[in-house]
């Protein structure tokens, strides 16, 4: 059986504030493509569909809509959708009664029993060839938050340890359904230890609390593929070619300037044979100008000799400007703008760098030491160390004013 790999869509995000829908419906739309030339039985979408847990109509249409042109376009084709950490896991389940009937299966939620314990038959999906027969198990298992896997008595890691006993759980479970010329695979949304991360991907740490990474270990050995999401960044875990993220199909920041997205195919008899990535077009190029940070007169200098618009059909990218700056310039997005007015790209993101600072260590400030300090005497060292130069005389000045008037408004 041939499957296909994919996750983290962040279907209705926005890039610098720039609505993707186009991008989205350009990657499905290639999406289906592929897995009707592929001939893909089995496509596994392991977590955040959506980028936000309550997304809009459109978003919601344009991802239905999707599971109804690949089931027609490939009427044996079997999905299975599990929920990320940007997904509702209730939402995204709430059609299952509707597709009961049909090859989509949606698992967001880790349900329990009146006894509060899991129903790991809940996270098994069986897999069919054409012929009606289970060939693979898949543990498909959505992003785990807290109160959903086991309570470790007396562990060091509560997260780690109940994240762990769940998959070796299910796993048991799996085995005990699994018959010879049977495989079985499991799909996650979760951080693996040792996993590269993209800039995004740090914000995610922010979202899941800086809770500890997951050992790869957590896979018995005899699991043939894991179906990985969470890291937007393509990749294999550990030198094994079994254990994989897809990554993103889409660029989520700049720092994936020269990155290639791609979803990954493989086949499946008993064992891994035949996998390959296959790249993602690029729907919206990124463009970085300059590549290096460089002084606002010279970064100036190079917008203003980018090609102005033309009536083609061309799409304009994506444009990140970076400058070095020695200090505050209110101006800044201004000038930018006026001298990008009539070219072909859009303007996403204006980097600012400042020189580096001299100081061998950050100053640490008690509370204490915070209360015996003035306003101006705080200003100042913020200000020193974001620019790494004293505040300029008429900028201290109009602090100092602004100062005043407060002290007379409270008093």
């Amino acid at each position: 059986m041939k499957v296909l790999h994919t996750a983290d869509w962040h279907i209705g995000q926005l890039f610098h504030e720039y609505d993707r829908t186009d991008e989205h419906q350009q990657f499905l739309n290639w999406l289906v493509q592929i897995l009707r030339t592929e001939q893909i039985d089995v496509l596994l979408i392991s977590g955040d569909v959506f980028d936000i847990s309550n997304p809009s109509a459109t978003s919601i249409r344009m991802f239905y809509t999707f599971l109804n042109q690949a089931s027609r376009t490939n009427p044996d084709l079997q999905i299975i959708i599990t929920a990320g950490n940007h997904d509702s896991a209730s939402r995204l389940e709430a059609p299952k009664p509707l597709l009961e009937s049909s090859n989509v299966h949606i698992i967001g939620l880790v349900e329990k029993d009146g006894e509060g314990k899991i129903d790991y038959e809940k996270l098994l999906v069986p897999i069919h060839d054409k012929s009606g027969n289970i060939k693979i198990w898949c543990l498909a298992v959505p992003f785990l938050r807290m109160g959903d896997y086991p309570t470790i008595a007396d562990c060091a890691n509560p997260y780690t340890e109940g994240v762990a006993a769940l998959y070796k759980e299910a796993f048991r479970h799996a085995q005990q359904k699994k018959q010879e010329g049977q495989a079985i695979i499991a799909m996650g949304h979760l951080h693996i230890h040792h996993a590269e991360i993209t800039e995004l991907d740090k914000t995610e740490r922010v979202i899941m609390g800086g809770v500890e990474c997951i050992p790869a270990t957590v896979f018995n050995e005899e699991i043939k593929y894991v179906a990985l999401g969470h890291i937007h960044k393509a990749q294999k875990i550990g030198g094994k070619e079994y254990i994989r993220y897809s990554g993103s199909p889409l660029p989520m920041s700049f720092s994936e300037l020269n990155y290639k997205h791609q979803v990954i195919v493989f086949e499946i008899n008993q064992k891994i044979s035949n996998l390959k990535a296959i790249e993602i077009p690029l729907f919206v190029p990124l463009q970085r100008i300059p590549l290096s940070h460089q002084p606002l007169h010279e970064v100036i200098a190079l917008l203003e000799q980018l090609p102005k618009k033309n009536s083609s059909l061309e799409i304009p990218p994506y444009l990140e400007v970076r400058v070095l700056l020695e200090g505050p310039e209110p101006a800044l997005r201004h000038k930018v703008e006026t001298a990008l007015i009539g070219k072909n790209v859009r303007l996403a993101k204006i980097d600012v760098k400042y020189p580096a600072s001299t100081q061998e260590a950050t100053e640490f400030i008690t509370p204490e030491k915070l209360n015996e300090l003035q306003p101006i005497e705080v200003f100042g060292k913020v200000y020193q160390s974001r620019y790494n130069s004293d505040v300029p005389t008429e900028i201290l000045q109009l602090f100092r004013e602004v100062a005043k008037e407060v002290n007379q408004i409270a008093e």
